[in-house]
């Protein structure tokens, strides 16, 4: 077995007190800048699956500077937020003195894997030294027109007297605690995020993000094309604007519907309505817009309220329902029962009329959402759906009720928290008039003072405790000012953490333009799906203002995004404490060696795939690692002496130019798992000789390098080779790796519809990802969702497809 414990130790200290993995600025080399999604450093420490990125990045990063790469590859912390700040409220403790204690704790933990990170460049958003440059971002988002203040019904959390993003609840509680939350208005800072809602659909064109993420963003910006259109409330000089996307469909309109916040509802509810309709009001409160958006359970009362509908006259009744959203479109729409599916519920269940305007269906069944021929809509029947859509469009505006419209589900971001352990807003708020003056730069960072007491309520944070902070007499004007009571929240840091890896310790500017051009875009951003919506649609919001105002060079911060899957349990769920199924790395680490744990979770399965953890699996890992350094190395820790410089036979040649170009695929592919077989099957056939070869087992050395840095190191250094970590990647000759092809057909539904050629007995995933790409094959999945993929090795790829 070889000594793993002394081998690990040896090489990280050498790797730190030489600053091996140091990046140089603005070199004449390629750069290539691969990025970790930072951790939030937990008291708990990292557990088994938090690694699984970082040794992806890790495998990457080593990989490229031995392929002449100029590799920046570094990591810090995310560390403002809530969970600081709670536990000093149970137990008195400031949050920076745990925050300090849990990175430490992290740190060691990660050290411990021989990660190649450059730890000169170290951030931690908790950094006065860092968030004074998050305010200074806040002030060009503020000084350009992308910063306000407004009152807007928020998610708010009495139990933890902050307000909650929208991700941050679940099933109407806190995610963090389970605690009920309510929607409250509140005086908020609010950053106009939809302002560049376009563009944040438009350039997913110009970056590498799996199809999924991509979709996943643009549901939630959420662009839909349509029309506002006004409707006359009866009685009354007042209108009633819905925005529709179906506005062929107007003559099927028989009611509206409005949410419990519209302001009609404090205007126009007729007496004897009005107590039922405040009950609903109240109850809507109690409920969050997910929970609301997500209900099966159509609830609703009539408000009394009639509305004219424009193109036939008739009076339609009003009703409010808490599945509509004042924060999406009008907050009022016009419900066609005939042709969409949640009307269609909602009138069989309070007996509301259904008229069919659109022929292909069944309405009396469901509500029919194809296309067809208008009926029952006067001068647009016969039309087909996009022809009408238009023509109502045209009659719409011309007739002064109604026009065309773009509009997003994306809402203004949420910016202010109410609590202390974030970054206070850089500004001062005059007390005789409630004018905002921004600080100057050269008052930044403005710190968080230090407090005692943790006391909060009423929607009120910390900070609104503290004298001196709420108000003081400003120097400059004599007039008495304060400072902003809410924080930033942890996305803030979050939002640009990248860019300060590049230039960590410049105390005059945020990053220095030249680092910044050499630098940017990050090549490779690996991290949680958990983050594949918020964290990438705020990243790239703030590097889009940036880059308007030129301060950086690339209107993209990330050119290619992967998200790793999860390391499950042993018992198959997600690893949590009160499932009893965490495993603690450290543990791993000291039986096994971090070589062993980084190589085991890379050949587990698929990078982006879910795995449970495998105790067992992990002591065949540690089998093949002991075999390679037994077959080189003897008792006496020396190169075995039939280890030999002699050439290799025909055999063992074309397998080892046929590994070398593998697993240089399989890397650049981050197809870990596949890369890690074929080094095991060279391994395996070098092993068998008599003789070994030293050419060969010196390639083995540099493709394994990547995965398990500190053995092969230790070898290396015992043949007299120079350093793996710089020296060259392995080439192959193609002649040798020239491997039989062989041609597979590729089905959907049972029909053939494509054929590729691929290496004879290549991988199931490999075969697959060839399917997919053929273009006739492509033609017949768009826009169906896979169901089942089948491989016949050597012979056929089936797909099955909704």
């Amino acid at each position: 077995m070889y000594p793993f414990r002394k081998i690990e130790k040896k090489w990280q200290k050498k790797w730190e007190e030489e600053k091996t993995f140091k990046a140089e600025d603005c070199t004449d080399e390629p750069k290539y800048y691969v990025l970790d999604m930072f951790p939030y450093p937990s008291g708990a420490g990292l557990h088994v699956g938090h690694p699984e990125g970082y040794i992806a990045t890790d495998i990457m990063a080593r990989y490229k500077r031995k392929q002449g790469f100029n590799v920046l590859h570094p990591m810090g912390w995310d560390a403002f937020g809530l969970p600081a700040e709670n536990y000093a409220m149970k137990t008195g403790t400031h949050p920076r003195i745990t925050t300090k204690e849990n990175i430490s704790n992290f740190k060691r933990q990660i050290k411990s894997f021989g990660f190649s990170y450059d730890w000169d460049r170290e951030i931690n958003t908790t950094d006065p030294e860092y968030y004074k440059w998050t305010q200074w971002i806040f002030k060009q988002l503020y000084k350009n027109d992308l910063a306000y203040q407004a009152e807007v019904p928020v998610n708010w959390c009495p139990e933890l007297n902050t307000v909650l993003a929208n991700e941050e609840v679940i099933d109407g509680k806190s995610e963090r605690g389970g605690h009920p939350v309510i929607q409250k208005p509140m005086r908020q800072w609010i950053l106009k995020i939809t302002d560049y809602a376009d563009r944040l659909l438009e350039d997913l064109k110009l970056v590498d993000f799996p199809e999924s993420i991509k979709e996943m963003q643009r549901n939630w910006i959420g662009r839909s094309e349509g029309a506002d259109v006004l409707f006359d409330i009866a009685g009354v000089d007042d209108t009633l604007k819905v925005f529709t996307t179906r506005p062929e469909t107007l003559f099927g309109c028989t009611y509206m519907v409005v949410a419990p916040e519209h302001p009609i509802l404090d205007k126009h509810v007729p007496e004897q309505y009005q107590q039922e309709v405040q009950k609903y009001v109240e109850q809507a409160k109690r409920k969050t817009d997910r929970d609301r958006k997500s209900s099966e359970e159509k609830s609703g009362v009539f408000t009394g309220i009639y509305a004219t509908n424009p193109v036939n006259g008739e009076k339609i009744p009003v009703w409010i329902s808490d599945y509509v959203l004042m924060s999406y479109g009008t907050g009022a729409i016009m419900s066609v029962p005939a042709h969409d599916q949640r009307d269609w519920e909602f009138a069989n269940k309070f007996d509301l009329p259904i008229v069919e305007v659109i022929s292909g269906g069944n309405v009396e069944q469901e509500a029919y959402e194809g296309d067809g021929k208008l009926k029952n809509s006067k001068f647009l029947n016969g039309l087909n759906v996009t022809q009408a859509k238009n023509k109502m469009i045209d009659w719409l505006e011309e007739k002064g009720a109604g026009e065309s419209q773009v509009r997003y589900k994306l809402r203004d971001w949420v910016f202010s928290r109410q609590r202390y352990w974030g970054e206070p807003f850089p500004l001062k708020i005059y007390k005789d008039n409630g004018e905002i003056e921004l600080l100057d730069d050269d008052e930044l960072p403005l710190m968080l003072p230090k407090l005692e007491e943790y006391d909060i309520g009423g929607g009120e944070s910390p900070l609104a405790n503290i004298d001196n902070w709420v108000e003081f007499t400003d120097p400059e004007t004599g007039r008495k000012a304060g400072y902003d009571t809410n924080t930033m929240p942890q996305w803030a840091g979050s939002c640009w953490y990248y860019l300060r890896y590049l230039d960590p310790n410049n105390n005059e500017e945020p990053w220095n333009r030249e680092k910044e051009e050499y630098w940017m875009p990050v090549d490779l951003y690996i991290g949680g799906a958990e983050h594949a919506v918020l964290h990438l649609l705020y990243a790239r919001f703030w590097h889009k203002v940036l880059y308007d105002l030129d301060y950086v060079s690339t209107p993209e911060p990330f050119d290619k995004l992967v998200n790793q899957g999860m390391i499950l349990g042993e018992d198959g769920e997600k690893m949590s404490k009160s499932r009893g199924n965490v495993i603690n790395p450290d543990d791993v680490i000291e039986e096994y060696g971090a070589d062993t744990f980084r190589l085991y979770e890379m050949f587990m399965g698929p990078l982006d795939r879910d795995k449970p953890w495998n105790t067992e699996s992990i002591k065949g890992v540690s089998r093949f690692l002991n075999r390679v350094w037994n077959i080189l190395v003897n008792e006496d820790g020396n190169i075995r002496e039939n280890v030999k410089d002699v050439e290799p036979g025909e055999e063992l040649l074309t397998l080892t130019h046929r590994t070398i170009k593998k697993v240089t695929q399989d890397v650049e592919d981050l197809r870990y798992n596949t890369a890690i077989s074929k080094l095991m099957v060279l391994n395996k056939e070098m092993g068998k000789k008599d003789v070994i070869p030293e050419s060969t087992a010196k390639i083995l050395l540099h493709l394994l390098n990547p995965f398990a840095p500190h053995m092969t190191e230790e070898i290396a250094n015992k043949f007299g080779m120079d350093e793996l970590a710089y020296s060259e990647w392995p080439e192959w000759d193609e002649e040798i790796a020239r491997e039989e092809v062989t041609e597979m057909v590729v089905q959907v539904n049972g029909t053939v519809r494509g054929k590729f050629e691929i290496e004879k007995d290549a991988e199931e995933d490999a075969c697959i990802e060839k399917a997919l790409k053929v273009e006739n094959v492509q033609r017949y999945l768009e826009g169906n969702e896979i169901k089942k993929k089948i491989v016949v090795p050597n012979k056929l790829v089936s797909l099955v497809v909704e």
